[in-house]
C-alpha cells in the first residue's frame, strides 16, 4: 500500500502544480522539482500500472496512436448559433425576444475561435470527448483531449455530467508551430482555428500534446433543474475545476449590451487567443423553453460577429519583388500601422489583375487587414480620399535587370525570364545555401547580397570557387580569418549533403523538399532524372502534371545542365543511397538526435540511421526507440528520461552501427 499511496500523492501534487501554473498562472514549485516528481511518477506507473490513477498527469504527455476515430452520437444535439453582424440586427434580435418575454437578462461571453467539443464525466471522472460533427454525431477524440494541460481528469465533486466547450490554440503556440513547420518545409496553418482543428484530429496523441492546445468550458448539459441560469452554470463549472473564460458579464438592456460588446472589441486585441465575436444568451434557463428553438439554433441566443480588423492607411508606393523562379509580385508600401497587435508597413498586392480589379493607385487611402490574421492584405480603396491619383500601370521590364517581363497564357503572374537577373540569382543563392537545402552556415541573406554585389557570387556554382578568394574575403567588412574559415568549411561540408537536398537546393519550380526526396528515391541519380519524360514522372505517386512539366523544362535548359556538370566536378553528391541496404537492428526504429555530436554532424548521423533502415524524428515521444545524445543536450534528453526512452552516447551508437 505504500507504493499506491506514493502514486496517489505524486498525482495530486503534480495536478495541483499544473493547476497553479496553467490555470492560475502562479507556479508554486520549480521546473526542476516538477520534472523530478513527474519522472518518479512515470517510473512508478510503469512498474505498478495497477495503481495508476484515473487523473494521472502522465496522460497529458500523449502517446496513444489510433487507427481511426469512432463515431459518437450526442445525447443532446450540439446546435450552432444564429449570427448578427451589426447593432441594428442586434436590436431586432432583442425585439423578437421582448415580444415573448417582457423581463429577462442577458449574459455575454467571448466567442472563442476554436473547435467545439463535448466532454462526458462519470462520477467526476473524465470518460469521453467528442467533436461537434454534424451536430448529431461527432468523433471520439478522447485520447487527444486528455493531453490538454488545463482539462481536469477528475472533478472537485463526484458528479456525472456532460459539458461543452471550445478547444483553441494560443497565438504563442500557433506561431511556434508554424515556425517549426516552416523549418520542416511543411505547409503553414492559415490561422489558430485551423491549427487547433487539424491538431485535435491527429491519430497520434503525442503530436497533440506537443502543440499545447487549450480549452474553455462554457455549458452544462442536462442540469437545468439544479442550476437556474447560465451565470450560475459558469460559476459551478469553475467550482468543479474547469477552465472558464473570465470575460462574461450580465446585462439587462440593449444599451448595456452594446457597451459590453464595444468593451470586448477593444479587449480582444490584447488577448493571446483568437475571438471572433460575443455569444449572447438569455441568462435564465426557465425562459428558454418559452422562447424556443428553430431547427438549427436556439432563439434565445445569438452570436455577435466582430468584423475583421481593418485599418486605413496611405499607399505610398508599389514596388516589386522577384522570386527565385522569376515570378514578379507587386507589394504595397504603406504608412506603418498596427494591425492585430503588430506593425505593418508592407502588404501583398498579388498581381496586376488584383490591383486593376480593385482600382488601387499610389497615393490612395486603403483599408488593410491581415488575411487569416497572418498576411497583410489590401482590401479596398477608400474613394472619399481620392484626388488625382493616376491609374496603376504594370511594369513591362524587370526592375532589377530591365529584361522584358512575360505573362504566360492562363496565368495571372508576370515573370522575369532572364536567367542572368541579379534578383533571381540572389534568391536562388539564398535558397541553395539555406538550412533546409545545402545548410551552408554563415552564407545567409546579407552575406549573399554583399558577395553578389562585390562580384564573388553570381551563380550557384560560384559558391564552390570562393576558396580561391580566401585572402580577399578576409579583408571584407565583418569578415575575419575565423569567419572565412568557418564559411569555407561549411561549403566543403555541403558537398556531402545527400542528393535529394541538392535537388531541392537547385530551386526547380514546384519541387519542394518532399518532392525532391520522392524523385531522388525513384531515380537514384541526377543522370537518370535528367532523362525522365513527363509521362514517366506523372506515374510516380505525388507527382502531378505541373511538377512533371517543371522538372522536364528545367533539364532542357543548357545553362542548367552546365551548372549540374560543374557541381558534379566540384564533388557534390549526384546519386541517392537507398535505405535498408542491410538487415540491421536500426530497421524501423525511430531516433531523435539532441546535443552537440563530436564525431559526426547531425546530417551524417541521420544518413547513417536512414541507410540502416531507421528514421529520424524531431521530437521525443513514447514511439521513440532511441535518443542519440551529445554534449549540452537539453529538453529532449530530459523528456526521454521521463518517458524511459533508451539513450545512446556516441560510443554506444557507434557500437550499435557496427554490431
Amino acid at each position: 500500500m505504500e507504493i499506491k499511496q506514493k502514486i496517489i500523492e505524486l498525482t495530486e501534487q503534480i495536478n495541483q502544480a499544473n493547476y497553479d501554473y496553467h490555470t492560475l498562472d502562479q507556479p508554486t514549485i520549480s521546473d526542476y522539482e516538477y520534472d523530478q516528481k513527474l519522472q518518479e511518477l512515470i517510473q512508478l506507473e510503469i512498474k505498478y500500472p495497477e495503481y495508476k490513477q484515473p487523473n494521472s498527469p502522465t496522460d497529458k504527455i500523449g502517446g496513444v496512436v489510433l487507427d481511426q476515430f469512432e463515431k459518437v452520437e450526442h445525447q443532446e444535439p450540439m446546435m450552432s448559433l444564429s449570427n448578427v453582424f451589426n447593432m441594428d440586427e442586434l436590436v431586432l434580435f432583442d425585439e423578437r425576444i421582448r415580444k415573448i418575454i417582457p423581463e429577462y437578462s442577458y449574459i455575454t461571453e467571448l466567442k472563442i475561435d476554436g473547435l467545439a467539443i463535448s466532454l462526458v464525466y462519470e462520477n467526476g471522472i473524465f470518460k469521453q470527448a467528442a467533436t461537434r460533427g454534424d451536430g448529431l454525431v461527432g468523433e471520439d477524440v478522447t485520447e487527444n483531449v486528455k493531453t490538454l494541460k488545463r482539462l481536469p481528469h477528475v472533478l472537485k465533486h463526484p458528479i456525472s455530467l456532460e459539458v461543452r466547450g471550445e478547444i483553441y490554440m494560443s497565438h504563442k503556440s500557433f506561431n511556434r508551430l508554424n515556425e517549426q513547420r516552416m523549418e520542416d518545409d511543411l505547409p503553414l496553418f492559415a490561422n489558430p482555428r485551423n491549427a487547433a482543428a487539424g491538431t485535435i484530429r491527429q491519430l497520434d496523441s503525442s503530436i497533440v500534446a506537443k502543440r499545447n492546445l487549450d480549452i474553455f468550458v462554457y455549458q452544462i448539459v442536462g442540469l437545468e433543474h439544479q442550476i437556474h441560469s447560465q451565470h450560475e452554470a459558469l460559476n459551478y463549472l469553475k467550482e468543479l475545476g474547469f477552465p472558464v473564460n473570465p470575460n462574461h458579464h450580465l446585462v439587462t438592456t440593449v444599451e448595456e449590451l452594446k457597451k459590453q460588446i464595444e468593451t470586448y472589441d477593444t479587449l480582444r486585441k490584447k488577448l493571446n487567443y483568437e475571438t471572433d465575436g460575443v455569444v449572447i444568451k438569455v441568462n435564465e434557463f426557465a425562459l428558454h423553453q418559452k422562447i424556443g428553438w428553430t431547427v438549427k439554433h436556439p432563439k434565445w441566443a445569438t452570436a455577435y460577429k466582430f468584423p475583421a480588423e481593418q485599418v486605413l492607411t496611405k499607399l505610398k508606393d508599389i514596388t516589386f519583388q522577384i522570386g527565385r523562379t522569376g515570378v514578379v509580385t507587386p507589394v504595397a508600401e504603406l504608412e506603418p500601422v498596427i494591425i492585430s497587435g503588430s506593425r505593418v508597413s508592407r502588404a501583398t498586392l498579388h498581381n496586376e489583375d488584383y490591383i486593376k480589379t480593385k482600382d488601387i493607385r499610389i497615393g490612395d487611402m486603403v483599408k488593410v487587414h491581415k488575411a487569416g490574421e497572418i498576411i497583410p492584405k489590401v482590401l479596398e480603396v477608400d474613394l472619399s480620399y481620392r484626388k488625382q491619383q493616376q491609374p496603376f500601370v504594370m511594369i513591362t521590364k524587370c526592375p532589377f535587370c530591365h529584361h522584358p517581363l512575360v505573362r504566360k497564357p492562363g496565368e495571372a503572374d508576370y515573370y522575369c525570364i532572364n536567367d542572368d537577373c541579379p534578383a533571381k540569382h540572389i534568391n536562388q543563392l539564398i535558397h541553395f545555401a539555406s538550412r533546409q537545402a545545402m545548410d551552408i552556415d554563415t552564407l545567409g541573406e546579407k552575406v549573399v547580397e554583399m558577395l553578389h554585389e562585390l562580384g564573388f557570387l553570381n551563380t550557384i556554382a560560384d559558391i564552390y570557387t570562393l576558396h580561391e578568394y580566401e585572402n580577399d574575403l578576409k579583408g571584407l567588412p565583418g569578415f575575419g580569418e575565423r569567419k572565412v574559415e568557418k564559411l569555407l568549411q561549411a561549403i566543403e561540408n555541403s558537398k556531402q549533403q545527400p542528393f535529394d537536398r541538392l535537388l531541392f537546393g537547385l530551386g526547380i519550380k514546384l519541387v519542394g523538399a518532399k518532392v525532391a526526396r520522392t524523385l531522388a528515391i525513384h531515380y537514384l541519380s541526377m543522370d537518370a532524372l535528367k532523362q525522365a519524360t513527363v509521362t514517366d514522372l506523372v506515374e510516380i505517386d505525388e507527382i502531378g502534371d505541373m511538377i512533371a512539366q517543371s522538372v522536364v523544362t528545367y533539364f532542357q535548359k543548357p545553362e542548367h545542365l552546365e551548372l549540374i556538370e560543374n557541381l558534379k566536378t566540384y564533388g557534390l553528391t549526384m546519386t541517392f543511397e537507398k535505405p535498408y541496404v542491410v538487415q540491421h537492428a536500426f530497421n524501423d526504429k525511430t531516433f531523435v538526435l539532441t546535443g552537440k555530436l563530436e564525431n559526426y554532424t547531425r546530417d551524417e548521423a541521420k544518413r547513417m540511421i536512414e541507410n540502416l533502415g531507421g528514421r529520424v524524428s524531431s521530437s521525443v515521444s513514447k514511439q521513440t526507440d532511441f535518443v542519440l545524445a551529445g554534449s549540452d543536450a537539453g529538453s529532449k534528453l530530459k523528456k526521454a528520461q521521463e518517458l524511459g526512452v533508451p539513450i545512446l552516447t556516441e560510443t554506444e551508437f557507434k557500437v550499435k552501427i557496427n554490431g
